[in-house]
Order: structure tokens, then C-alpha cells, then sequence
């Protein structure tokens, strides 16, 4: 600690002096400055490196006793209370994931709607067919959820909403923004996977106001957001929203 107190305080005060201050010698201080690290810092260094990396590769999940168990696995020696304290240096937190209840869920919504589509995805006109989806995003600011409206006959993304809670609200504001743009006949079939918020009362209602017809893959066969984003083109998002 006293060495530490000098480096931080030579640019204002000479050696000499806190040295004599702090009762220790000159040239004690200056050899303390060419010895090497000790090999437990170096393991320390090599141990905080791996624990960065083995975080980031799990998602920010695994808590003290879980990256101890995996720093293990690779080889390192050490304890728990170590992996808590080389943890706490880096700033590391688990990410806290909320469970879904689907029994509460199960009480808001209607049953599947038919799949109209059958995996027919090639359409020869627009506004005959749309699917749609959500996924989450992760930024500094924390979680944010997507929701998109994908018109399948140019792959186009037709309608999108961005928020911080996976609500009905977000894919209906998805669908409204859509409506504003195509403004489809009657007719239009909208597919989707069997989510809650594609099965609430809110979002069929929503459907049939507008003479949209629901349809729904089949359980286990999902239209996965991420296939439609390979196709669609997605509205341009500053790094001040997602960043």
C-alpha cells in the first residue's frame, strides 16, 4: 500500500520525501519496482482473462460457483472464494432471466388457429400472405424486444415495433404500422408461431377488425424471426436506440 501511495503521489511530492515520511527506504522502493510478479498474480491475470471469456461465451449466466466449476474443467486450480474475488474485480454480474409462467398465460388466450399456409412461403402477389415474429435484443442499455410484420411475396419488412416488455402491445403496434403502410384488402392471411401474444383475444381482435385471417404453424414448426430477417429488410436502427 505504500508503494502504491508513492506512485500515485510522486508527480506532486519528491521520492525522497515520501519515503522518509512513510518510514521506509529509497532504495527498498526502487527495487519493489523492477521485481517481477509474483506467480500467484500471474495466475490471477491468466484466471481473470478466462473468467471474461468463459461470461461472454455463456451469455453473462454462469454465477460464482457455475465459473468455478468451469474454470476447473479447464484446468485452473483455485477456489471458490478466489473466483468470487477475481470476479468482483472484473465487474461481473449474473444475468437474472425471469421465468414465463404458462399457466397465468394460458388463461388470456385463444386456442391455435389453423395453419392456412403449410409452408407454402412463395406467393405470387403482395398483401396475400404476411408472417410475423419477435425476438429479443440485447444492449448496453439492457433487454429490448422486436417484433416485425414480413410481407412474404418480396420479403419485405413491412411493419416493426421496438420496446422494453414483450407485451401484446408491441406485435399489434408491429401490425398497425403495417396496416398504415399496405392497407390490404380483406382476405390477407397472417401467419404466425402459437405465442401467447399472437393468441390473445387483443391481437384476433385486432385480425378480424381488419378481415385478416390468423394462421398458425404447427406445434414444434416455428417461422423463426431469424429466418425472416435473412430475407426481409429491416428499418435502419441508430446505435442511440440499440446501442
Amino acid at each position: 500500500m505504500k508503494y502504491a501511495f508513492i506512485d500515485k503521489h510522486r508527480s506532486d511530492f519528491p521520492v525522497k520525501a515520501l519515503c522518509r515520511e512513510l518510514d521506509i527506504s529509497r532504495s527498498v522502493y526502487y527495487a519493489s519496482k523492477k521485481a517481477k510478479p509474483s506467480l500467484r498474480s500471474q495466475e490471477d491475470l491468466a484466471m481473470r482473462a478466462e473468467i471474461v471469456r468463459i461470461n461472454t461465451l455463456h451469455r453473462w449466466a454462469p454465477g460464482t460457483v457455475k465459473m468455478w466449476h468451469l474454470l476447473r474443467a479447464e484446468g485452473f486450480q483455485c477456489g471458490k472464494h478466489r473466483v468470487r474475488r477475481l470476479r468482483k474485480l472484473e465487474n461481473i454480474q449474473t444475468t437474472r432471466i425471469k421465468r414465463f409462467r404458462a399457466i397465468e398465460a394460458k388463461e388470456r388466450v385463444q386456442p391455435p388457429a389453423p395453419d392456412l399456409v403449410k409452408r407454402g412461403f412463395k406467393v405470387d402477389a403482395p398483401n396475400t400472405i404476411w408472417v410475423g415474429d419477435m425476438t429479443a435484443l440485447r444492449t448496453k442499455a439492457g433487454w429490448l424486444h422486436l417484433a416485425i410484420v414480413l410481407d412474404l411475396y418480396a420479403r419485405r419488412v413491412v411493419g416493426w415495433s421496438l420496446n422494453t416488455t414483450q407485451a401484446t402491445t408491441l406485435p399489434m403496434a408491429a401490425f398497425n404500422m403495417a396496416l398504415a403502410q399496405r392497407k390490404p384488402d380483406a382476405g390477407l392471411i397472417f401467419h404466425s408461431d402459437r405465442g401467447t401474444v399472437y393468441a390473445s383475444h387483443d391481437y384476433r381482435d385486432l385480425l378480424h377488425a381488419h378481415g385478416v385471417l390468423p394462421s398458425m404453424s404447427r406445434k414444434g414448426n416455428c417461422y423463426d424471426t431469424q429466418f425472416m430477417m435473412s430475407f426481409g429488410r429491416l428499418p435502419n436502427l441508430t446505435r442511440a436506440t440499440i446501442g
